[in-house]
């Protein structure tokens, strides 16, 4: 059997689009509510870490139009919302853990009468200090996991053998995902104590094996539902749990349906942001730039509970080399407990924090030698013999990061500017310009290796349709648009043939997050399977009726043919349907040639790796710190594009978002563990205008190594790292009032973080 391509690699639009600019893509408040639907609002603690005496809800029970107010005592299960651990409850009970902890729910029957009414609550916590920062919680020795290490060598005699060395300390703040659709479940309980649940999640089985958990009933009761998500970024991987719980558990107990949606304040307040971290950090070097060995300690601020801390600070660790080789490392790590809520996925899961960490070691050994930083970076790029990362995997297609960097070092014209920045600077004392040229190189597969599975169910109908099911949810990535393309493209079908429908827990048990930027790498492959079956039934069945062999049948053109023989596709699927031959079939995929033992600290994790480069200009007022990113030119690695309008939206998106976790998106906590940044007003993310007017994105050529859905490559995550250029621009500005100086600059280099951080490098000049 043979087929011709279509539609594979061909820039179609988002399957969605006009919905979303017409405003008629049904999201999860968009959904009709059954007659009777009840409305939810959340009691919350005043208190980020304290025993719970009175919860103080008589108030609450007496305002109009409460039909219930539920507690932990309420739960007919477990009250247990944790993705792992068994650490994080549903519903406080005698302790709570962080500011705004969900103590108590509220039914109505209007959101507003909901509301109102948990505002009567007056709970009483005897109060404790709280652990807020990251130095908070060394203080006291609080961990949510265990302390972990990975590396090799002995690092402590090849620092101190090492010709020159260079240490520091570098904060690298989180971020909230600030997904255009907050947070929002609604359940439906049916019949013998069924389910269904409307969640806005990345993870449905997730939210169905919690929810059963909750109501102490069996999983196959309970049904997720997802059609599409207005954004999530990792904010709905696990966290969009606890949500479609509460409604669950209201629903239950007053058997009418119930939909609970978090207003922005209180879903900034009470949901978990990317990891922020403390990078320790010691590297020896030569007078060449290359590096000898690396001693890094990543304390990550995780919050109350584990939840994907595991899995986020390990990929921290994963890609703390970025594209570099490292002959001696030791890269450890801390999970550090604080009474906040627990932070999460983030995309990313880690990665942009281990390579900003990086990065910062690089520019330190650059500034210490005089050197421009891109030739440092060159000298370290893994490379044959030196290919080896520090947890044992090998790169073995290098080649390309090489070629990436080569390519956009001669298009974006980096050293023809880098002499007119130095002229630029050299006579203009307080708007000073910087450039930089940073590579990524990022693992895809989940770390956790259970989590590299798919599945997909696909149904041929009598008159050639077909309608498309597989694990994977939509959150404006474009996943369901690929895998549609696949689909039609197998079949050799028109895509407006292939029916798109919501992912159901029902049609497809037991998937994986869309998460890891691994979505259409294993639902693309599981829904390829699906069709084959099917493929391999109509091909046999023409092979009969043509007397020919079944692998001279080709699915072309809306038809199955061999030599002179053609029937449509349609008439193919109304004739095998008669002849009783199934026209429905699941397909499931497995990552292969996967090994992780983490005791070790040794195997491969990672299929394979994308790769990319990033080349970006700034300019910044030395007195205000204001500052403005003047041009962008990327290079970036996908494979074989499935579509490449939808790669490149993914790769420019990704970027504004990065360039925003390290410029302007600062959050801020009190003493007390409240965060003062929750709400667009205190909060800042990139707009339109902060993007620059050159902004140009190239795809790299070149076909994936591993067999991937047509050689392709993933294109969710590695994006957002190509925006540590802008950070490492920015530095290289401010390195230009004090050349040879460590520039003491965190994340996010807010205007403010600039002009302390320029006032400390040059005191005496401008100030």
């Amino acid at each position: 059997m043979s087929d011709t391509l279509r539609h594979v690699s061909r820039a179609l639009p988002h399957d969605s689009a006009r919905k979303h600019v017409a405003g008629t893509a049904a999201y999860v408040d968009d959904l009709p509510e059954p007659h009777g639907t009840l409305h939810l609002a959340i009691g919350l603690s005043p208190a980020a870490r304290g025993r719970l005496i009175d919860l103080g809800i008589d108030a609450v029970r007496a305002a109009p139009g409460v039909v219930a107010v539920l507690t932990a005592d309420d739960i007919p299960g477990r009250n247990d919302i944790a993705p792992s651990l068994n650490d994080e409850p549903l519903l406080a009970t005698d302790r709570v853990l962080y500011f705004g902890q969900p103590i108590f729910l509220v039914v109505a029957t209007t959101r507003d009468a909901a509301r109102l009414a948990a505002r009567l609550a007056r709970p009483v916590v005897e109060k404790e200090t709280p652990s807020v920062t990251i130095e908070d919680a060394l203080a006291r020795g609080e961990t949510v996991l265990p302390d972990y290490a990975f590396g090799r060598g002995n690092v402590a005699p090849a620092l101190a053998d090492a010709p020159l060395r260079a240490q520091g300390q570098f904060r690298i703040g989180g971020q909230e995902h600030f997904y255009l659709e907050g947070q929002v479940a609604l359940a439906i309980p049916g019949e013998d104590g069924e389910m269904l649940v409307h969640s806005s999640t990345q993870h449905p089985t997730e939210v169905q094996h919690v929810v059963a958990r909750i109501l102490g009933v069996p999983q196959a009761l309970v049904t997720c539902e997802t059609r599409r998500m207005g954004g999530a970024f990792g904010g709905k991987e696990s966290q969009a749990t606890q949500w479609a719980a509460l409604a669950a558990l209201a629903a239950h107990a007053t058997r009418r349906a119930c939909k609970l949606r978090l207003d922005r304040d209180d879903d900034m307040q009470i949901t978990g942001k990317r990891h922020d971290m403390r990078a320790d950090w010691d590297i020896g070097f030569d007078s060449d730039g290359l590096i000898h060995a690396i001693d890094l300690q990543l304390n990550a601020r995780c919050g109350c509970s584990a939840d994907l801390s595991q899995g986020v600070v390990d990929r921290a660790m994963f890609h703390a080399d970025n594209a570099y080789f490292l002959p001696v490392v030791d890269i450890r790590s801390k999970r550090l407990k604080t009474d906040s809520v627990s932070n999460t996925a983030f995309r990313g899961f880690g990665g942009p924090q281990g390579m900003l960490a990086m990065e910062r070691m690089i520019d330190a050994v650059a500034w210490s030698l005089g050197k421009d930083p891109l030739d440092v970076r060159k000298a370290n790029l893994y490379r044959p013999g030196h290919d080896e990362t520090p947890y044992g995997m090998r790169v073995t297609d290098a080649d390309t990061i090489h070629a990436i960097i080569a390519t956009l070092e001669e298009t974006a014209h980096y050293r023809e500017r880098r002499a007119e920045i130095a002229a630029f600077n050299a006579q203009s004392p307080v708007l000073k310009k910087g450039l930089a040229l940073t590579p990524v190189k990022f693992g895809i597969s989940f770390t956790l290796k259970a989590l590299n599975q798919a599945g997909a169910l696909v149904n041929v109908y009598a008159d050639g349709s077909v309608r498309l099911n597989h694990g994977g949810t939509e959150m404006g990535q474009g996943l369901y648009q690929k895998i549609a393309q696949l689909v039609a493209d197998e079949f050799g079908i028109g895509i407006e043939r292939v029916r798109i429908t919501a992912t159901t827990t029902a049609k497809v048990p037991n998937t994986s997050p869309t998460a890891a930027s691994a979505g259409t790498d294993l639902n693309g492959m599981a829904a390829i399977v699906a069709c084959r079956e099917i493929k391999a039934r109509l091909a046999a069945y023409a092979a009969t009726l043509w007397e020919c062999d079944a692998d001279d049948i080709v699915f072309a053109e809306d038809a199955l043919s061999a030599g002179n023989r053609r029937m449509s596709f349609k008439d193919a699927a109304a004739s095998a349907i008669r002849e009783r031959i199934s026209l429905s079939s699941t397909g499931f995929y497995a990552t292969p040639d996967l090994t992780w033992e983490r005791d070790k600290g040794r195997g491969r994790p990672f299929y394979y790796f994308a790769y990319g480069a990033a080349c970006s200009e700034v300019i910044v007022d030395m007195l205000t710190g204001e500052n403005r990113v003047t041009r962008v030119d990327i290079l970036h690695d996908v494979g074989r594009s499935l579509n490449p309008a939808i790669d490149m939206g993914q790769i420019e998106g990704g970027f504004v978002q990065g360039m925003g976790w390290l410029t302007t998106e600062e959050l801020v906590y009190d003493s007390d563990g409240r965060l003062r940044t929750h709400a667009p007003s205190t909060y800042k993310i990139p707009v339109a205008s902060d993007v620059p007017e050159h902004f140009q994105v190239m795809l790299h050529p070149g076909a994936n190594r591993e067999a991937t859905v047509h050689r392709s490559k993933a294109v969710g995550e590695p994006p957002l790292m190509l925006a540590i250029s802008v950070f490492a621009a920015l530095c290289d500005a401010l390195h230009s009032l004090a050349p040879g100086k460590l520039v003491p600059l965190d994340a996010p280099a807010t205007p403010e973080a600039i002009l302390r951080a320029a006032r400390q490098i040059a005191p005496g000049d401008l100030f």
